[in-house]
């Protein structure tokens, strides 16, 4: 069985969330309004809808790489838990040096839906040792 996405306009003028493509993994997310980010600046975005994720997963917000390569827009990433049900907004900051016209209609991010395994949490004096113990980030160099 194919699980779906419920998705609830809270709004008559907003979109549907879509897969631009048949072979895409992540689906687009639509701004509802028009604005626009000075350089440096972050804003909210409203997409006028809600989703469902379904229980067992999680969605992940993610950059569309088009505004990042162009704009040097990037999303301020989020996670939409399966018990979030409020309007899916969108954080954008602009770190290019223009400013940004968001305009209505515009995807302004995507979302992967994933699968997760929720854990236990388990107090321990000790963890297990690996090659990293005791070495910080970037151990394995950069080629």
């Amino acid at each position: 069985m194919v699980e779906k996405l419920k998705v609830k306009k809270l709004s008559n003028d907003a979109y549907l969330p879509e897969y631009s493509l048949d072979c895409d993994i992540a689906f687009d997310v639509r701004a509802k309004e028009n604005l626009s980010l000075k350089s440096l600046e972050q804003k909210e975005v409203e997409t006028g809808i809600a989703i469902q994720i379904p229980e067992g997963y999680v969605g992940l917000i993610r950059d569309r790489f088009g505004l990042v390569s162009r704009f040097g827009m990037h999303v301020i990433a989020g996670t939409i838990d399966p018990c979030y049900r409020e309007e899916l907004t969108i954080m954008l900051i602009n770190l290019g040096r223009e400013e940004v016209p968001i305009e209505k209609g515009m995807r302004v991010a995507q979302i992967v839906v994933i699968p997760v395994n929720k854990l236990g949490i388990e107090e321990v004096q000790e963890l297990d040792e690996t090659k990293r113990t005791g070495k910080k980030h970037g151990i394995t160099g950069l080629k």
